[in-house]
């Protein structure tokens, strides 16, 4: 398996004002969610440990991103 293709918060900031569409699922872990200043509220929160067992529910439809620290 190959690694994912990466992208910044400034890269996905300004492909989504461009009007691209995204999934966007937040990956970090209940602690780092809480103690974070970062919210993302279209995000899907799945902790990464929960994350195969959501994947058949999570859209395919549009690219994917994952929100991870």
């Amino acid at each position: 398996m190959t690694d994912a293709p990466r992208i910044t918060v400034d890269e996905l900031k300004r492909r989504m004002e461009a009007g691209e569409k995204f999934v966007l699922i937040d990956v970090r872990n209940p602690q780092a969610w809480a103690e974070s200043d970062t919210m993302l509220p279209e995000a899907i929160r799945v902790p990464m440990d929960k994350l195969e067992e959501v994947l058949p529910r999570i859209p395919k439809d549009k690219p994917i991103v994952a929100y991870c620290t």
